[in-house]
């Protein structure tokens, strides 16, 4: 099982960037799909999650900002982010749960203010 992450980088406040998370060995449209962020010297926190049916959750700090999307046909997970602040500056994971738990490597979303 693998789960690769990409799309992070080095964008303004107020920039957008979306990530994607392309899974391989499972069967994708029967996970539910989260992203997971990590600043530095803080937990791991929730940011998103979108069960196989395509319902959706958020963190209150990024509702309305970000959109989590999924594509069962690529096996990838997509997190839209707009109007980014330096708050959302992390390490952003992926994650896909059924009855076993699988993680991605992590991508760096550095927001400059």
């Amino acid at each position: 099982v693998q789960l690769q992450a990409s799309g992070g980088g080095l964008v303004q406040a107020g920039g957008s960037l979306r990530l994607s998370c392309t899974a391989s060995g499972i069967i994708f449209s029967i996970y539910t799909m989260r992203w997971y962020r990590q600043a530095p010297g803080k937990q791991r926190e929730l940011v998103a999650a979108i069960a196989r049916g395509g319902t959706t959750d958020y963190l209150d700090s990024v509702k309305g900002r970000f959109t989590i999307s999924r594509d069962n046909a690529k096996n990838t997970v997509y997190l839209q982010m707009n109007r980014l602040n330096a708050e959302d500056t992390a390490v952003y994971y992926c994650n896909a749960h059924y009855t076993y738990i699988y993680w991605g490597q992590g991508t760096l979303v550095t927001v400059s203010s």
